[in-house]
């Protein structure tokens, strides 16, 4: 358990930078916004942005969720169970959301066809709240298990 205790501090560390890096390209893109003519320097920008929503999004649910329910002593299950158990920890606000964010993030690993890019350049923008306000929620709990 403690073993637990202490990955999941240290990956708050990694939660926090990366959530520092999403938020400036949020910042940056949203005033670009998406349309047609982007250059490709704003291409890129939004490509950072991409990676960087599905990266935190990975950090989210592929580990921090999943140290806290180790830490509850909860099976680890799908992803899905994963997602309904941190609503019900009140770390998320909507599991539903989340789903939606686990979708477009492997919609973002696995998307090469450039027609859609731009649909995905819009629902991360549109997502990228949801997650970055999930971290702060995160970030508080992580505090509370530290302190036990």
């Amino acid at each position: 358990m403690k073993n637990i205790k202490e990955a999941l501090i240290a990956e708050l560390n990694n939660l926090e930078k990366a959530r520092d890096v999403l938020s400036y390209s949020y910042e940056k893109c949203s005033k670009i916004g998406v349309r047609a003519d982007l250059s490709n320097d704003e291409l890129e920008a939004f490509e950072a942005l991409s990676a960087r929503f599905a990266r935190l999004s990975d950090i989210v649910i592929q580990k921090v969720i999943r140290y806290l329910d180790a830490l509850d002593l909860e099976d680890t299950g799908t992803v899905r169970d994963r997602i309904n158990r941190a609503e019900k920890k009140e770390l998320i606000n909507s599991s539903e959301d989340f789903v939606q964010i686990r979708m477009l993030r492997n919609e973002i690993a696995h998307e090469y066809k450039p027609d859609t890019i731009y649909d995905i350049f819009e629902r991360v923008l549109a997502l990228t709240p949801i997650l970055l306000e999930a971290v702060d929620r995160i970030h508080t709990k992580i505090k509370q298990y530290a302190s036990r």
